[in-house]
């Protein structure tokens, strides 16, 4: 078994999904790893990683949608240190999660066709979010 990893950035823009998967494959394709396990680490409590479709733009508007009508901003928080936006993008985060594990096949993550992973900006600002990625396999 071998192990590599790596750490790359993305610039958000403010809340939306940043597609990720072609960083992950182009790197992925340079360890000569071809079967096994990656790991896709945010280093934030304020973003997150999904997999969703990847095909038509309107899926990612309507999830920024159901995620600000699950968790709308408010006063109603004790935290809002960064503002009204800080404790309901923590509270994504920990919805969706801050990572994804992939198996690895033929030296490709196994996705379906329409799949993409995502970085998830949950804050209104633009950020710098910090990827860790990580595989194991031969």
């Amino acid at each position: 078994m071998r192990q590599e990893q790596t750490s790359f950035g993305v610039s958000s823009g403010g809340a939306t999904l940043v597609e990720i998967t072609d960083e992950i494959d182009n790197w992925l394709r340079g360890t000569g790893i071809v079967t096994g396990l990656v790991t896709i680490f945010c280093r934030h409590t304020s973003a997150s990683l999904t997999i969703n479709e990847n095909a038509a733009p309107a899926v990612r508007r309507d999830l920024l949608r159901w995620l600000d009508k699950a968790v709308p901003k408010g006063s109603h928080y004790e935290h809002d240190d960064e503002g009204p936006d800080d404790m309901p993008a923590h509270i994504k985060s920990m919805l969706t999660g801050n990572s994804l594990t992939v198996p690895v096949s033929g030296g490709r993550m196994a996705l379906g066709t329409w799949q993409g992973i995502y970085l998830v900006e949950h804050r209104s600002m633009s950020h710098r979010r910090n990827i860790v990625v990580h595989i194991i396999g031969e």
